[in-house]
């Protein structure tokens, strides 16, 4: 019986820990027991490297340990490996094995063929995506801007749409008025605008919100304004680009800052890029003059009436990435990014990410470099290291791309935590998995949400228990990255899927144990430097009822711990299981759990300063 283990995410057989700069070291262990005679060899490939697969014979260090020192090259990118074991009996006849990723994720799986066998991702990189201090210590409040507040003193809206309505009362209902062909007829409004969130302020600081991410603010025909008419224009519903500046100023005269939606993969049909209607004038716009400038930004089929569009969507032209008329409207000099981040603005969230070149976004980053402290997100909702998008490996954290992406894989993890849709361990392991694929850096700038525009409200999800969104809270608060709350999930706000998820504010119906659990959360992660910058490690218990997270750093050690099962659970630091292996102060981690008893459906949070 021969014994082949090795473990990607335990630095005794890898090391470093996960993502790799450029031209950096990794040392490969793997241990071959129980056998008279091994040969072990490393075999590595980069991903489109014209060398191919390298092999490596690996060196002897111990009876059964075998190792090998590998220098990455100069280009970031995905590396694939795996280990080909040769045994050697006492007859000189050899059996030949593989040692590669397996379904426990770091820990490897032998396979007697390398047919078929999935290899361990290793990503290089090529710069350290360091955020500016006040994203790292951000605490980010998603506002969907019809729906949050009207600041005007009579409740008056402003510049209704044509062909719009306004709902009657403020706790209307979403809906949509579709015809047969499932098309929006109506948009539908209720009037929130920048006026709004900026007499809401006082609120934002209670709650303890520092940053805010709004939905699209430019001119635009629905109620999302993902359909944008005008990039150099506020939404007149909003307001002005003078209401917008002094929103801009009382924001950062007590510290919030705030990142804008860019929406450049596709624009509005009746735009004035597109015109379709004719909105702007007979002869304006792609659609009406193919002498227009913007002609060549779209791609038509059949004109004017069949071109390509997002997804089909006929409301949404499609937008060609790769025209440079359109990369110097967007990002060139006086664009889009140098007009509204001139005026202030901090960051830019870049919506479908996917739907952009690595070229465009690389643009896009390259000129919101000659500003100071920017921060750009991406929307991606996978594993962003190895996105495959079009048919082309993506490069969004490789450097010099996004410097962070909407943690759209944590919601769902917190989701399978408390409905107990998978086991304990493999949630851990999807959650160490994204940790190991990421520079540790882009890991911890990642907007983590519970919801967002995208997704039903969470507190709908947990079937409206108050208990399941406080561990919700707890679990979103004690994860790497940075915190982003939707509006009114603090308030207690339910709705399933679009429209049902963005109902306006219910600013007299609060929900005061929500909120005082999402503030109680806020509080923590302000006063728990653990929490913000501490190292990250998930566990659970063999029985998989009961998870947990630790985070530590030079000052503290913190847990927090769910035991979704019926029955009390004494906590010994033995007992708990964790694919990384726990690297902190062994004596620190005995006292912070101390065998502790946690109650059936209770959860706990422990911190020791050191």
């Amino acid at each position: 019986m021969v014994n082949i283990y090795y473990n990607a995410w335990q630095e005794k057989y890898k090391q470093p820990f996960g993502a790799i700069p450029i031209k950096q070291t990794v040392h490969f262990n793997i241990n071959v027991s129980d056998f008279a005679k091994a040969k072990v060899y490393l075999v590595i490939r980069e991903e489109d490297s014209a060398k191919g697969a390298e092999t490596f014979m690996m060196n002897q260090l111990e009876e059964d340990l075998f190792h090998f020192c590998y220098r990455l090259g100069e280009q970031a990118g995905l590396y694939f490996y795996y280990f080909k074991i040769d045994l050697i009996n006492e007859n000189n006849q050899v059996s030949t094995y593989y040692c590669s990723y397996g379904e426990d994720g770091g820990a490897g799986k032998i396979y007697d063929s390398k047919n078929q066998m999935p290899e361990y991702q290793l990503t290089c990189y090529e710069t350290a995506e360091i955020a500016p201090d006040w994203y790292q210590q951000a605490v980010f409040y998603q506002i969907f801007p019809d729906r949050f507040n009207n600041g005007n003193e009579n409740g008056q809206v402003n510049a209704p749409k044509k062909n719009s309505f306004i709902y009657g009362t403020k706790e209307d209902t979403p809906m949509y008025i579709r015809n047969e062909k499932n098309e929006i007829l109506r948009w539908d409004f209720y009037g929130g605008n920048l006026k709004g969130i900026q007499a809401k302020i006082p609120y934002l600081l209670e709650l303890g919100i520092n940053a805010l991410y709004l939905n699209p603010i430019f001119e635009a025909t629905s109620n999302h304004r993902y359909d944008t008419n005008d990039y150099f224009k506020i939404d007149p519903m909003l307001g002005t680009e003078k209401d917008f500046v002094e929103l801009l100023d009382a924001l950062h005269q007590v510290g919030i800052h705030i990142i804008l939606d860019g929406v450049f993969s596709h624009v509005g049909r009746n735009s004035r890029y597109f015109n379709q209607a004719g909105i702007y004038g007979e002869e304006v716009g792609a659609s009406r003059n193919q002498q227009s400038p913007y002609y060549s930004w779209f791609q038509f089929t059949k004109y004017p009436d069949e071109y390509r569009s997002w997804w089909g969507v006929a409301d949404l032209p499609e937008v060609n990435k790769e025209n440079p008329s359109f990369q110097s409207f967007i990002y060139g000099p006086k664009g889009v990014i140098d007009k509204w981040t001139a005026l202030g603005v901090d960051g830019w969230r870049l919506d479908v990410a996917d739907e952009l070149t690595d070229d465009f976004i690389g643009g896009i980053r390259q000129r919101l470099n000659t500003f100071k402290n920017k921060i750009l997100i991406g929307e991606v909702w996978e594993d962003a290291s190895n996105k495959i998008a079009y048919e082309k490996r993506r490069k969004y954290l490789f450097g010099n791309h996004l410097q962070s992406v909407m943690n759209y894989p944590l919601r769902q993890q917190i989701l399978d935590i408390l409905t107990m849709q998978k086991k304990m361990s493999q949630i851990t392991k999807e959650m160490v998995e994204i940790q190991a694929n990421y520079p540790k850096d882009f890991y911890y700038n990642q907007l983590n949400n519970l919801g967002t525009h995208d997704t039903e409200r969470i507190f709908t999800m947990l079937n409206q228990s108050e208990d399941d969104l406080d561990v919700a809270w707890g679990l979103l608060f004690m994860m790497p990255g940075i915190p982003c709350v939707y509006y009114g999930d603090e308030a207690g706000v339910t709705g399933g899927t679009d429209p049902d998820n963005r109902k306006y504010f219910p600013w007299n119906h609060v929900n005061p144990t929500i909120y005082q659990d999402c503030h109680k959360w806020i509080k923590r992660r302000k006063t728990h430097s653990s929490l913000m910058n501490g190292e990250f490690y998930p566990f659970y218990t063999e029985t998989e009822d009961v998870f947990g997270v630790l985070r530590f750093n030079q000052e503290e050690y913190s847990a927090y711990i769910v035991n979704r099962g019926e029955n009390d659970k004494v906590l010994r630091l033995a007992d708990l299981i964790n694919p990384r292996q726990f690297n902190g102060n062994l004596s620190i981690l005995e006292k912070l759990f101390s065998e502790k008893v946690i109650e059936g459906h209770a959860n706990l949070f422990l911190s020791i300063r050191i």
